[in-house]
């Protein structure tokens, strides 16, 4: 029995699913409404900075942002296959579609450390 991948994307993909919908509205209700209503005032450089300085806080921002575009990644693969019509093409649209995942948590983990 030839064992493959796919369990362990749908696990990524999953977990990603959970993440983002638990932590996505609400960073786009702080940043995308209240803050330019000016409900709230917007995070000074230094509070950020202040923000970011633990190791656990970064290590958590780079968990939280590598499980959203492995998420992202896994329905714009499976998307693209059915309307698409590129199923033929499932290995390149699955290096293209994760490659481009694992290239944006290496991004967002230069950034973070």
């Amino acid at each position: 029995m030839r064992r493959t991948l796919e369990p362990y994307l749908w696990l990524l993909f999953s977990g990603g699913g959970v993440v983002a919908a638990l932590l996505l509205p609400v960073l786009v209700l702080l940043f995308g409404v209240l803050m330019p209503l000016g409900l709230i005032d917007w995070p000074t450089q230094a509070e950020l900075a202040a923000l970011l300085d633990p190791l656990l806080v970064r290590l958590a921002l780079l968990v939280v942002v590598v499980l959203c575009l492995f998420h992202a990644a896994h329905r714009i693969r499976f998307t693209s296959e059915e309307v698409l019509g590129v199923a033929r093409f499932d290995l390149a649209v699955a290096v293209l579609c994760y490659g481009a995942a694992v290239a944006g948590g290496v991004v967002a983990a230069l950034l973070l450390f």
